[in-house]
Order: C-alpha cells, then structure tokens, then sequence
C-alpha cells in the first residue's frame, strides 16, 4: 500500500507551487499518495491585515484558498489536486496576479462551477478552511507557513526549494526528508535564499 503523505498549501504561495511540484515527482518514483489539504495565508497573517470584508485586495488574495475550499467540499480531494494545478499554473507558470480571473480560469480548466467563485467571495466555507488550515498548523507550530508536508507520524514546513527537482532527484530529496522525519529530535535546517523561485 501506498504511504499517505500529506499537503497543506496555498495557491498564492511560490514556494507551495514548487514544493507540491516536487511531491508529485517524487509521487513518481516512490510508492507514496499525496493528499491535498487547504491552508490560507490570509488566515496566516489576518492579524496583520485588513479583514477581507472589507479590502478588496485582501479579499482577491484570499479567493484561491476559499476556492480551493469549496472545490473539497462538493467535489472531493481528487479535485482538489486538480484545481490547484491549473491554479497553480495561472498564478504562477502563466503570472495572472487578478486572482480572482486566475481563479475563475482554472475552475474553467477543470470543468468545474463558476458559482464557486462567488461562494469565494464570501466567508460561507471559512469555518472548514480554518479547521483545515489549524490542522496543518497544529502539526508544525505557528511559526511556519506554507507549504507543510506530512507523512510518517510527522510534519515540517517545506521544503523550501526555488527549483523543481525531477525523476530520481525527486526521489532522493523525499528520501532525505524520510530520514529526516525518522528522528525525533530533528527540527530544521535552514540557509538564506540566494534565488527566486523558478517554476519550469
């Protein structure tokens, strides 16, 4: 059987794009199923700004998340998955930074109701994004963003990786963070970024 390994992303966020690029590579090479959780970076950082009620910019940046949301509810993870990567490709592959034209051209993508959208625009599924949004935190701590990987009885935030690693490279880096989560008094290994994410 397949080991579960789960996803907690953001469609807005780069590095989310990059890493569940990578999981999917490694998916490839390695006998794992990745499962697609939402978390938001507007819940993130909602103390710091505006309420989306009442910003319209921070109200586009919360749509992909609350999309993402919907999408798991009438239609299940599978399609989770699928929206996030025509999402993920608008707003980053193809640099659609209107949200909400991003948003409404992957649910068209993926065959998928406009009126989800406008469910988007209003808080009728924040309870359910929050509660899968705490359950990635919940793993990892507050501290921490997205993306968060879970498998094995453990979670980190990451990796972090500004290219997509491919095939065996895929393979090897999940296999390194496999060992890493295999030891219990491991937390982090960071260096400073000395590029920009790259998303081909």
């Amino acid at each position: 059987m397949a080991e579960r390994v789960d996803f907690w992303f953001d469609p807005l966020c780069p590095f989310a794009w990059v890493t569940s690029r990578w999981i999917l590579e490694a998916e490839k090479v390695r006998d794992i199923e990745v499962h697609w959780n939402v978390m938001s970076l507007g819940v993130l950082n909602e103390d710091k700004n505006p309420s989306p009620a009442e910003d319209p910019e921070q109200l586009s940046r919360w749509i992909p998340a609350r999309t993402a949301t919907a999408v798991a509810l009438k239609h299940g993870e599978a399609k989770v998955g699928e929206f996030y990567t025509a999402a993920g490709t608008e707003i980053h592959n193809n640099g659609n930074k209107d949200f909400e034209a991003a948003t409404l051209n992957a649910l068209r993508a993926v065959g998928l109701e406009e009126d989800l959208l406008a469910e988007a625009k209003t808080d009728e599924n924040d309870v359910e994004m929050r509660a899968s949004h705490d359950k990635g935190i919940s793993l990892v701590g507050q501290d921490v963003g997205t993306p968060i990987v879970a498998f094995q009885g453990t979670a980190f935030f990451g990796p972090v990786l500004t290219r997509i690693p491919r095939g065996e490279d895929a393979g090897k880096v999940f296999d390194g963070a496999v060992a890493l989560a295999q030891f219990p008094y491991f937390f982090e290994l960071k260096r400073s970024r000395t590029e920009s994410p790259a998303f081909d």
